[in-house]
């Protein structure tokens, strides 16, 4: 039997391993991933690190922490490809660490084990860890303040624990808004220790002044990573963009953005959906779960209650906006996963939650072979549909295809083999496949469509060496693809507007200066016969249009 540290040990490596399985392999996908790689290696070439630039545009939907991490790895390593996903591949290994660390010392490290390993099993763990986005890094921020202030508040650890999780929590808010929610947690512990229920019996007690006392200071200095450079900046840098840049950061971005969302907008209920299937499998345990914990609860267990609560407030924090996406609430999963870990191990001794389980990987992953099977088997027509709306090359279809039969294949090897008594391993297996297929097959083979590289491949063969280029109605993969400087006419303006500052940019020198625009945006003055189609890239045709097509036959009301 391996001691607990050496398991620990062993586990954190094939997390690393299997969450890391084809990085390099790749290039930055919508959504998301090519704008925050741009920016952190715009960050890097031009030394712009305090405000992100979106090509000639500042971007001021997001502030840049993550965008630092992700040009810090990229200063170091050199390379791109690796180092847009390393933030997120060490915040996931980070994350099934501290669930382990802070049920380890509430309940020993039978029950760590078994929270790491249940958060580890849920899909949207999985999508999360192997994106370039925010949310895995601004998660592990989250869930670090909950262990640090619990190790105070639960276990009766240094006040120092406490400030750290709030100091967290302000760097958490600086990176996305949503960081300052590990605050919430200490409204049902204030008033559990007000009545004594916390520390836990047996914990040191300090005096209430000590522990509370710094909580908003050390918010503060977290948030002061970012905010307190860009205050200095304002007020030292008259610019009204700078200004404008920060009240749209603090308040539309923020406040504005969950009061009266723009986009995304889904019905309160949305969430129900997520749970329902991001959080599969542990959302199959919830039937046995909810009637446990509310045993703790009527028991008066103050962990419980105040990681449930937490929970729900979450939940209820997200669903009260019109705007919802299923990452919203991820930031609860890996608590649930903790106030899911001392039962665990006496639900899995139950023979029908074994066996809903074991239905589960028997479902997921025929479910993958029979995909598999009937796109390199089925009907042609369902290949060449989804070839011809992706622009995806026939070889890559179907090494999609069969990646997802292989995995399903060796899926159902391993739930088979371990049957019901082995049901986790058999999971874990199977969850090991999926992402390492993920990793190293799919989406390797959609990449040349999906990062816009077998557009910017054309673009390339077909310019001469010394063109000038710019985009119009551009997205941002197909500028971090470009194998030359290019120009830009702003990113949020209308397709029209980027055409009239483009048609005055390719009359200064139309014998050397293209344009790369999305097709259905090319006004009808251009001349069609000059117009090269370079390929479609996320259902979208583009086109390549001469400074000569432009500029003798386009006016300004032709622009209009």
């Amino acid at each position: 039997m391996l001691r607990p540290e050496r398991r620990l040990l062993l586990w954190l490596l094939a997390a690393f391993l299997v969450l890391g399985a084809g990085i390099g392999l790749r290039e930055p996908t919508p959504p998301d991933e090519p704008r925050f790689a741009m920016m952190a290696q715009d960050m890097v070439d031009t030394g712009r690190w305090l405000v992100p630039h979106r090509g000639s545009e500042i971007y001021a939907e997001k502030p840049p922490v993550f965008m630092w991490l992700q040009a810090s790895a990229y200063a170091v390593v050199g390379d791109l490809r690796i180092a847009f996903l390393l933030p997120s591949l060490l915040a996931g290994v980070l994350t099934l660490w501290l669930v382990y660390d802070l049920a380890r010392r509430l309940w020993g490290p039978q029950a760590g084990m078994a929270a790491s390993v249940a958060l580890a099993l849920c899909l949207q763990f999985g999508l999360q860890a192997k994106r370039a986005q925010i949310d895995m890094v601004v998660v592990a921020m989250i869930i670090g303040a909950v262990w640090a202030m619990g190790r105070h508040l639960f276990l009766g650890h240094s006040p120092r624990w406490m400030w750290f999780g709030a100091f967290l929590a302000g760097l958490g808010t600086v990176t996305k808004g949503v960081g300052f929610l590990p605050l919430l947690m200490l409204l049902p512990a204030f008033i559990l220790e007000r009545r004594g229920a916390l520390p836990l019996p047996g914990a040191p007690r300090g005096p209430w002044r000590v522990r509370w006392s710094l909580v908003l200071p050390a918010f503060l200095a977290g948030t002061a990573v970012w905010l307190a450079p860009i205050a200095v900046e304002v007020l030292r840098n008259p610019n009204p963009e700078l200004k404008a840049y920060v009240a749209e950061l603090l308040f539309k971005q923020t406040g504005e953005r969950y009061v009266n969302a723009w986009h995304h907008i889904k019905p309160w209920w949305y969430y129900s959906e997520v749970v329902a299937s991001l959080w599969l499998p542990g959302a199959l345990l919830l039937p046995w779960l909810v009637p446990a914990w509310w045993r703790r609860i009527r028991e008066g267990d103050p962990v419980t209650i105040t990681l449930l609560a937490w929970v729900v407030m979450v939940l209820l924090f997200f669903s009260a906006s019109p705007g919802k996406r299923g990452v919203y609430i991820f930031p609860a999963l890996p608590v649930l996963c903790v106030a899911a870990a001392p039962l665990l191990g006496a639900l899995l001794e139950r023979v029908g939650v074994r066996r809903i389980l074991f239905g589960y990987g028997l479902f997921l992953a025929a479910l993958l072979a029979v995909v598999g099977l009937a796109g390199l088997v089925g009907p042609d027509a369902w290949s060449e549909r989804l070839a011809g709306s992706r622009g995806i090359a026939d070889s890559d279809v179907h090494t999609v295809f069969l990646g997802l039969l292989v995995a399903g294949a060796l899926g159902l090897v391993a739930v088979l083999a371990t049957r019901t008594k082995r049901v986790v391993p058999g999971l874990l297996v199977l969850t090991a496949i999926v992402w390492t297929s993920y990793g190293l097959v799919l989406r390797p083979a959609l990449d040349p469509s999906s990062s816009g590289r077998t557009v910017m491949a054309a673009v390339a063969e077909r310019l001469p060496a010394d063109a000038e280029l710019a985009l119009v109605a551009w997205t941002e993969q197909m500028r971090l693809q470009a194998d030359r400087p290019v120009t830009d006419f702003g990113f949020k303006a209308s397709g029209k507007a980027q055409w009239r500052s483009g048609a005055i940019w390719l009359a200064e020198a139309p014998a050397t200066r293209w344009v790369l625009a999305r097709a259905d945006t090319v006004p009808e003055c251009v001349d069609a016969a000059q117009v090269i189609a370079v390929g479609l890239s996320n259902r979208r045709a583009w086109a390549l249009v001469p400074g000569m097509a432009v500029a003798p036959r386009c006016n300004a009301s032709d622009l209009d």
